[in-house]
């Protein structure tokens, strides 16, 4: 279509009218298009009853539905294999043959994919299988639409694979004959060229000699070049399957005849296959019939069929390795300006050479220079090794920088790929390609950068310790423009539309801290990654960015840095007043529970995590809630006794304040996480504890026993007054044995009280006067000297002294005092009567 343009209109009849053909095109184009609407005609003819069954509704469509329905039939063949495996072998298989007959292309190739599918899946056995599917397969190979036969023909060779060898034998191989025979078809000729190739590896060396190198030679002398082309590609599967001494004898005369073929495919489809076949060639064969022929075929190349240039490219890297033993100097240097001037081809010209030549170059030639070199670059490690490492500033490195500054984006997107394998060819040697690094870095393709920077880290590392330096410091004075390409690498991902590169770009960077120094970092770019969270858009590249500024913190040695940086985390993230910042916080403490020590987390982050629990957006508190399983597997106790405080405080509160529904059920669902959960233990903070308390303990049973000690005194030192009382108040023989008695009761009654309760109960005692105590049986001494001790105070003191019984208790002492002032009464009583009684008997 002419373009209209409105500011020079031309209103001449010519003109005008074809500015109307130009409207009418602009109104077809805006025309609305109509909707495939179906009439109620259609839509009645591809209604289905809906109770039909699954094999009943296949049957119903592949014999009365139209053939958008029989297609989709086709293409569920799988499903139905696996839920009705008889049933669809009885009945919809049947009808699927009759249908392919007529089928068009889609359902054809529908079919092959199907077919294909059921045997990877294994539906059914592969006798099952061959029985049933190999015939419809066969019988679709010489379809007359060559994509539906390539189709087919890949669906047989996988099936060749999974065949046992007789049914290979007698339904594959035995018929094959007769199809590769000249008055075939060419595309039946081509299918059993590809077929060969399959069944060469299926048999055993004598059989294939016998029934299929017969074969194999009278296919690669057909009369038509597309079937020679196409056997010659299928000797290298027949040279794998018969051997080294059937390839010496039988494949390599028929690979010498078909390189020095009329056609051009065939040619090179024999140049290829010879170099793919240069591992089952002997040192002579190599040096007296490959090379030659690989000889020729190169300078042919050059001087009358330029076609071939793309695949000798691309095949001379595994060329030149192959015949590295048996190449001579001459011809070692004759390949390698070879390879030269193809790593060169197309750009003379731009060099100011040829001008006129130029012009007359086809876009095809330039596109094909372009692959020249494309491959050239994919073959350079090779080529490394075919002169050796300690020749490439000599032989390669001018080849290397042309490559690397070549114009064309593929040309120098393989470089950057092959970047990786050079480095580590080089070794110590790495040093002469820093400026090419940083070429490729700062390229103006991010295509190039993203091919670089896949194996960016082990470059760097290669680049560093490469050479005989190995202070960190030196290794940066050997690449003085390495961080400026860096920085300059990464803003121009972050400025273009591929967040993926740059997302790959900041995932590689955290490689830097084994590189550069700490302050490299983190003035060039720790602040950089914080600025990508606060400000980029695009969620993964944040998180690609929040990872790395955890590693550089993680290597950062100094405190003020480091602290610095936490006071920005909680500030600018956790306590941001975007709630996308406090999002990119919680995963940034994610990436630190990870990096860093459970104590370096609770110790910075764990109670600004916490304090996200009362967020006002919900998405916030959802995702912290997700988070605190993760929080509570970085507490040990008894150290963080009184983080775990906290955290439960903290999830109570969710349950009991939290409104909106889906937090709440989140909640109850970690909290049923969190219950399930066991707290780490930390072993030596809980054995310092325990000595400790152990000497707690130590200092109060010390007390409870100098305690002991003196209660004990002081009862025996009662004990002792009062029997000398006693003593001293008696007289006579009889009243002498008496009181013997009467103290050596109430000694042993005042001893059982104190020193151990548990004998305390009255019915064991001797000399029983009541149920509630006992008397003295003191001459002299009424029963206002009886000593009355309650069962309750037996009971009071036995419970408050069960676990040390030694010790008196306040009640057994009150015991005591009031024994003693009875004791006392009883005394005067006494020394009343003893003196009326001494009055009586003087007068």
């Amino acid at each position: 279509m002419r373009p209209i343009i409105f500011s020079k209109m031309d209103f001449s009849h010519s003109s005008l009218f074809g500015y109307i053909e130009d409207l009418q095109e602009l109104t077809i184009i805006e025309r609305p298009v109509r909707r495939s609407l179906k009439t109620p005609e259609e839509i009645e003819r591809l209604t289905v009853d809906e109770e039909l069954s699954d094999i009943e509704r296949a049957v119903y469509l592949l014999s009365s539905g139209q053939d958008i329905q029989g297609t989709s039939v086709v293409a569920n063949l799988p499903v139905l294999m696996r839920q009705h495996p008889a049933e669809t072998l009885r009945r919809v298989l049947p009808k699927i043959r009759e249908v392919l007959h007529v089928a068009g292309v889609e359902m054809q190739l529908t079919a092959a994919v199907s077919f294909l599918t059921v045997l990877q899946e294994e539906s059914v056995s592969i006798h099952t299988y061959s029985h049933s599917f190999l015939h419809i397969i066969l019988q679709n190979l010489e379809h007359r639409d060559a994509g539906v036969s390539n189709a087919w023909l890949e669906t047989l060779l996988a099936v060749i694979e999974a065949l046992p060898k007789e049914t290979v034998r007698h339904e594959i191989l035995n018929p094959l004959v007769s199809k590769a025979q000249l008055s075939q078809t060419l595309q039946s000729r081509l299918v059993s060229c590809k077929i060969m190739g399959k069944v060469a590896n299926k048999f055993e060396a004598h059989i294939v000699k016998r029934e299929v190198l017969p074969l194999v030679k009278s296919l690669c002398q057909d009369v038509e070049f597309e079937v020679r082309a196409c056997m010659c590609r299928q000797l290298e599967h027949v040279a794998r399957g018969i051997g080294t001494e059937l390839t010496k004898t039988v494949v390599l005369p028929e690979l010498v005849e078909l390189a020095r073929d009329e056609g051009s495919s065939v040619r090179l489809a024999a140049f290829e296959t010879l170099v793919n076949l240069l591992d089952m060639f002997d040192a002579d064969d190599r040096s007296q019939t490959v090379l030659p022929l690989v000889k020729a075929f190169c300078e042919k190349s050059f001087k009358t069929d330029e076609s071939i240039l793309v695949s000798l490219s691309f095949h001379l890297g595994k060329l030149c390795t192959g015949l590295y033993g048996i190449f001579t100097p001459e011809q070692h240097l004759r390949f390698l300006e070879f390879y030269k001037k193809l790593s060169t081809l197309g750009l003379q010209q731009e060099n100011g050479h040829n001008d006129n030549q130029l012009h007359l170059q086809t876009l095809e030639q330039e596109k094909k220079y372009i692959s020249v070199r494309k491959n050239c670059a994919y073959n350079f490690p090779a080529m490394i090794v075919f002169v050796d490492p300690k020749n490439f500033h000599l032989e390669l490195y001018s080849i290397f920088f042309c490559l690397c500054h070549d114009p064309e984006v593929p040309v120098r997107y393989t470089m950057a790929i092959s970047f990786f394998e050079v480095a580590k060819l080089l070794n110590s040697d790495v040093y002469t390609i820093h400026k090419e690094l940083v070429t490729l870095l700062q390229d103006e393709s991010l295509e190039v950068l993203d091919a670089l920077v896949g194996h960016l880290p082990e470059i760097l590392e290669l680049m560093t310790n490469g050479g005989e330096n190995n202070g960190s410091e030196s290794k940066l004075l050997s690449i003085p423009d390495l961080i400026p390409a860096l920085t300059t690498a990464e803003q121009r991902a972050a400025t273009s539309l591929k967040w993926r590169t740059h997302e790959k770009l900041l995932q590689k960077y955290a490689c830097l801290p084994h590189i550069i120094s700490s302050d490299q970092i983190y003035y060039r770019f720790l602040h950089r990654m914080l600025t990508i969270i606060l400000t980029n858009n695009v969620l993964p590249v944040q998180k690609a960015a929040a990872r790395t500024l955890c590693v550089y913190l993680r290597y950062n040695r100094k405190q003020e840095q480091r602290h610095e940086v936490i006071q920005k985390l909680i500030e600018q993230l956790g306590q941001g007043k975007s709630y996308w910042n406090r999002l990119r916080f919680l995963d940034t403490c994610e990436f630190i529970m990870e990096l860093f020590s459970k104590s370096f987390f609770c110790k910075y982050f764990f109670l600004p995590v916490l304090e996200l629990t009362h967020d006002p957006v919900a998405n916030v508190r959802m995702k912290l809630c997700c988070l605190l399983p993760k929080v509570k597997s970085t507490l040990k106790i008894p150290t963080d006794k009184h983080l775990l405080q906290q955290l439960e405080l903290c999830i109570r509160k969710l349950l009991c304040q939290e409104k909106d529904k889906d937090v709440l059920t989140i909640v109850k669902r970690t909290v049923l996480e969190l219950d399930r959960m066991e707290i780490s233990v930390d072993a030596e903070q809980l054995e310092k504890e325990k000595q400790k308390n152990e000497g707690r303990s130590t200092n109060i049973n010390d007390k409870m026993f100098e305690k002991k000690r003196r209660d004990s005194k002081t009862s025996s030192v009662l004990a002792k007054s009062i029997n000398l009382s006693i003593s001293g108040s008696s007289s006579g023989t009889s009243a002498g044995k008496e009181e013997k008695k009467s103290k050596l009761v109430r000694s042993q009654s005042f001893s059982t009280q104190v020193l151990h309760p548990k004998y305390s109960n009255i019915d064991k005692c001797p000399n029983k006067s009541s149920a509630t105590g006992y008397t003295s049986s003191v001459p002299g001494i009424g029963k206002s000297c009886m000593l009355s001790f309650s069962d309750d105070s037996f009971r009071a003191h036995a419970a408050g002294n069960s676990g040390n019984a030694a010790f008196p208790s306040s009640s057994s002492r009150s015991l005591f005092n009031s024994a003693d002032q009875k004791s006392s009464a009883n005394k005067e009583s006494q020394s009343r009567k003893m003196s009326i009684k001494n009055r009586k008997s003087n007068s």
